[in-house]
């Protein structure tokens, strides 16, 4: 997957969609805000979500953030690998780090963020 593939929400998920399956996950600027994981809660698999609700949450020692999906769908995977060890949304946020596989019949993402309208906007909250 290439970064220059994915869609970005305002509250930092990213969406990588191939076919019928969109791959979400939270960006590395967001895992760089957040600093140390301890704990990640994911939906159950079969879960229906609606683009725009909060399917989880993500714990640091710094803070609780919510999750929330950029499409609607129906959740057919979780990586149950960040619920034994979230540091390893830190190591690759991209990659192994993703956090959940929707089927969706959405297919147009343009109203989200490309990878420079993205940078711009994680600049403008930077400081």
């Amino acid at each position: 997957m290439e970064l220059v593939d994915l869609r970005y929400t305002k509250t930092h998920e990213w969406i990588h969609l191939a076919g019928d399956v969109a791959t979400i996950g939270i960006s590395e600027f967001a895992v760089r805000q957040l600093t140390d994981l301890v704990y990640i809660e994911l939906p159950a698999i079969g879960r229906e979500l609606s683009a725009g609700e909060a399917f989880g949450e993500v714990e640091s020692v710094k803070a609780v953030s919510d999750l929330y999906a950029p499409v609607s769908g129906e959740v057919s995977e979780v990586n149950a690998a960040l619920a034994e060890d979230p540091s390893a949304l830190s190591d690759d946020a991209y990659e192994g780090g993703w956090l959940l596989r929707l089927r969706t019949s959405e297919t147009d993402l343009s109203r989200l963020m490309d990878q420079a309208a993205y940078a711009a906007h994680c600049a403008a909250e930077d400081h």
